[in-house]
């Protein structure tokens, strides 16, 4: 890699730390091509990216961001996880991570919290956004739901308690 390269990507890496809400640093030693193959695909089915980086220029490119928690993790074979939904990175690294024990998250940060790797553990767990706007959505629907059952309810009986009085003439 030349200076040109170097600034480029320390520029890429920048920008990527400026603009997602959650990055997830993880030793990748000991996997197979076909296992990372697995992971980035996993990775970018659950709307995140996985990126193997020099780790000095991944410290240059952390500097004046809210992330720059996870420079001290950046030792060894490293890999970063990063996506703009806090739960989806976290979720597919932890997944993984069950799968291949070679693959170790050492920790992360959440804008400017850091996480140790209990911290990514528990952010996995928690619900993505799209489930967290279909529950909202149910929320919102459900009186309204409700209100119609209410409305038409009183009808409904009226016309049960009619129709018993009938069948109970007939009989």
């Amino acid at each position: 890699m030349d200076r040109a390269e170097k600034k480029e990507a320390v520029a890429s890496l920048n920008g990527v730390f400026s603009k997602t809400s959650v990055v997830v640093v993880a030793h990748y030693s000991g996997l197979t091509v076909a296992q990372m193959q697995k992971l980035r695909a996993q990775m970018r089915d659950a709307g995140a990216t996985v990126q193997v980086a020099k780790n000095r220029l991944v410290k240059i490119a952390l500097d004046g961001t809210d992330v720059a928690s996870i420079g001290a993790l950046m030792k060894g074979p490293t890999l970063i996880a990063y996506s703009d939904d806090p739960v989806a990175a976290p979720k597919a690294a932890v997944a993984f991570a069950k799968e291949n024990e070679k693959f170790v998250i050492l920790g992360g940060a959440m804008g400017a919290t850091a996480l140790n790797p209990d911290g990514v553990k528990s952010l996995a767990t928690m619900p993505s956004l799209d489930e967290l706007r279909a529950k909202l959505v149910g929320l919102i629907q459900a009186p309204a739901t409700k209100l119609a059952q209410l409305s038409t309810a009183p009808a409904a009986k009226l016309a049960r308690v009619f129709g018993a009085y009938a069948n109970r003439d007939a009989a």
